[in-house]
């Protein structure tokens, strides 16, 4: 089975692509994915964590502010989560609909959490991208998750239950 993902990032780029489905529990979908099209690999904290060929796997909560991506190297090692701050996450039928606030979250699996593009809002701040509004609230969603990752409360239990060879 396949879900199609509609992914809105402001002020008009969209990603279409049909996944294929782990689970759909509803409000949770669990989906696989190759990491394709990067300009260049992703690096935190002087890390390379995310780069073209590398898998995901990930969990779309419908109603949410989050999606999750369980991120997997070639040799199928994780590598971490990455977490993207959301407006919204909807479904309809077959298809998610997500439209992204541009913070990002890394969480290591040793637990250590870094907020990324800050840069990213700031700047669709200045243009006029978004509004304060917005602005506020990503950052608020973001601080939430980064409390709860501290406390050890995220990323929800079902996130541990499936791997990408599921």
């Amino acid at each position: 089975m396949k879900i199609h993902l509609v992914y809105r990032r402001i002020p008009n780029r969209i990603l279409e692509r049909d996944d294929e489905v782990v689970a759909d529990l509803g409000d949770v979908i669990v989906a696989k994915a190759k990491f394709e099209g990067m300009l260049a690999p992703l690096r935190v904290n002087g890390v390379e964590v995310i780069r073209n060929g590398y898998a995901m796997l990930y969990f779309a909560f419908v109603g949410e502010n989050y999606d999750i991506l369980k991120v997997y190297d070639e040799k199928g090692n994780f590598k971490g989560l990455y977490v993207d701050v959301l407006a919204y996450t909807r479904r309809e039928g077959n298809t998610l609909d997500m439209l992204d606030l541009f913070l990002d979250i890394f969480v290591f699996p040793d637990g250590r959490a870094f907020l990324l593009d800050e840069d990213e809002l700031e700047m669709a701040l200045n243009y006029g991208l978004i509004d304060r509004k917005t602005f506020e609230f990503a950052y608020r969603v973001a601080g939430e998750i980064l409390e709860k990752i501290k406390r050890k409360e995220f990323p929800p239990e079902i996130v541990w239950e499936y791997e990408w060879g599921d």
